[in-house]
């Protein structure tokens, strides 16, 4: 099986332009995986213009989702992988995606799919004992956009953020201002940039509160493959890893 990724290392699924190449990528392709919940506004649109007549699976099927208001209207947050039991059913939309479209390669994929999915369970299981370690006070960093809304509900963090789930979104003066009187109010005392976001502004607001870098994240992108988060598994161990080390 060839597996082909559109959105490569470091790359942000929000604002990304697909290329010509990109479309002739979904012409070869016999089944196209999407995260789904509004994460790539640009996949029915590349679908369209490539012509591709496969099935479209959308890996967030399932998930009981979370949203907010921006910009007076309610948005949904599409960063559900970032809590691993969301990871389970990801994987398993997967797998069940995957026999569906290759019956006779059924029991391979249950099997590894399986193995794959208790994995990702032990993982979830670490990471709540992890932060079951640090006391609730505790449990409060800063990041350069709200993509840890899943993870905070799933491990007990309260993540602020200056933007919202887009990227693509701006923090006006007086929501940066109403940011750093919470982060003194609330005694936060770490930072994180994000691999695939620019850090200027987070790193504004942090010296402006005096709260320390942590490190980088990899809330939506991974790493280039000799990077620490090459896998959705290395990514998830390496978050909790950095956001645990900041509290300590």
């Amino acid at each position: 099986m060839k597996v082909s990724t559109l959105v490569g290392p470091d790359g942000d699924p929000h604002s990304f332009e697909p290329s010509p190449q990109d479309s002739k990528q979904l012409t070869q392709a016999d089944v196209v995986f999407v995260s789904g919940l509004g994460l790539e506004g640009w996949i029915d649109r590349l679908v369209k213009a490539s012509g591709y007549q496969g099935p479209v699976i959308t890996a967030s099927k399932g998930i009981d989702s979370r949203s907010m208001e921006e910009e007076g209207k309610q948005v949904t947050d599409p960063h559900a992988w970032n809590s691993m039991n969301n990871g389970v059913q990801y994987a398993t939309n997967v797998m069940n995606a995957l026999i569906a479209a290759d019956p006779e390669d059924a029991a391979y994929f249950r099997q590894r799919g399986g193995e794959y999915i208790q994995q990702l369970q032990q993982l979830d299981s670490w990471a709540k004992a992890q932060f079951a370690a640090v006391p609730q006070q505790k449990r409060k960093v800063l990041t350069s956009h709200d993509a840890f809304g899943y993870f905070g509900q799933e491990y007990g963090v309260t993540f602020l953020a200056p933007v919202g789930f887009s990227t693509e979104a701006e923090a006006s003066a007086s929501d940066v201002a109403g940011l750093i009187k919470q982060i003194r109010q609330e005694k936060v005392h770490a930072y994180f940039i994000e691999n695939q976001t620019d850090p200027r502004l987070v790193q504004q607001i942090a010296a402006a509160t005096g709260a320390k870098a942590g490190g980088e994240l990899y809330p939506e992108a991974l790493s280039k493959p000799q990077g620490p988060a090459a896998s959705y598994v290395q990514a998830f161990k390496h978050n909790v890893e950095a956001i645990v080390g900041s509290m300590k």
